[in-house]
């Protein structure tokens, strides 16, 4: 069996729903957010976006500054490959808009654009957010772009680049309500990015990171986050790892099935 099938297999062994859970906070996300139904609206403009990327006729030559896909093995990829195997599944969108819906971020910072649909599907979860999202790729960035400015979505600022030096540019004398981490899934750039926008936080601050489970790399990953001092909270979805810094909530870590 895969790396990714066992662990999963452990993760339900360990997880539980909102009945196995004590701490208020965390019970009231998993009540009134994780197990809320989506807005129908909110899904099907997710839903008209997502379908828009995979009947897309385009090609593009990608330039791959990270560790690149695992599938995708030529540099010249159609945009609906990239929107099939690297975006963002319906399901995971769904809990996203639910995530930023629940607690309205202002301002967000995304790491890895890609065609746009997790930044897209932020955007719906909260219309009057401003977000920075960084891609590595020029021609990928230019897609997102061209996207947004279909869909009518406002205060999207794509900054494109090595994520070694755009990180340090968006995080500059900034502060963050919400990062999503979809970039690098290697231990050490995960890890990196990490102690980078550490300077950004606020109590309440939420940062999601995606794919922690992919491979030993992230789940090691994942386990040092959780240890760091300044997190008092995390919530492990198997998907994604949510970290909250709320100062006087005790440190605890829960496993909650989604």
């Amino acid at each position: 069996m895969s790396f990714r099938i066992i662990e999963y297999i452990k993760f339900l062994s360990k997880s539980s729903n909102q009945h196995g859970v004590h701490s208020p906070f965390v019970y009231n996300i998993v009540t009134h957010c994780f197990y809320k139904k989506i807005n129908l609206n909110q899904l099907a403009i997710f839903s008209n976006i997502k379908k828009q990327i995979l009947n897309s006729k385009k090609t593009i030559l990608v330039n791959d500054l990270g560790s690149g896909s695992r599938i995708l093995k030529t540099n010249k990829r159609e945009i609906s490959k990239i929107g099939k195997i690297a975006g963002i599944s319906k399901k995971k969108a769904a809990i996203l808009i639910r995530l930023v819906d629940y607690f309205k971020p202002s301002n967000i910072l995304e790491i890895g654009t890609s065609v746009g649909l997790s930044t897209s599907a932020i955007k719906i979860g909260n219309d009057k957010s401003n977000i920075t999202t960084l891609e590595g790729c020029l021609e990928t960035s230019k897609i997102a772009e061209n996207l947004f400015k279909e869909q009518k979505f406002n205060n999207i600022h794509i900054i494109t680049g090595d994520f070694k030096d755009t990180i340090k540019k968006a995080i500059k004398e900034k502060q963050f309500d919400f990062i999503y981490f979809d970039g690098n899934h290697t231990k050490k750039d995960t890890l990196k990015y990490f102690k980078d926008c550490l300077f950004t936080i606020k109590n309440e601050s939420i940062w999601v990171f995606d794919d922690i489970y992919l491979n030993q790399e992230m789940k090691q990953a994942w386990s040092e986050i959780k240890k760091h001092p300044k997190v008092r909270v995390t919530v492990d979805i198997f998907h994604w790892g949510i970290v909250f810094f709320k100062k006087g909530q005790a440190k605890e870590h829960f496993k909650i099935r989604v």
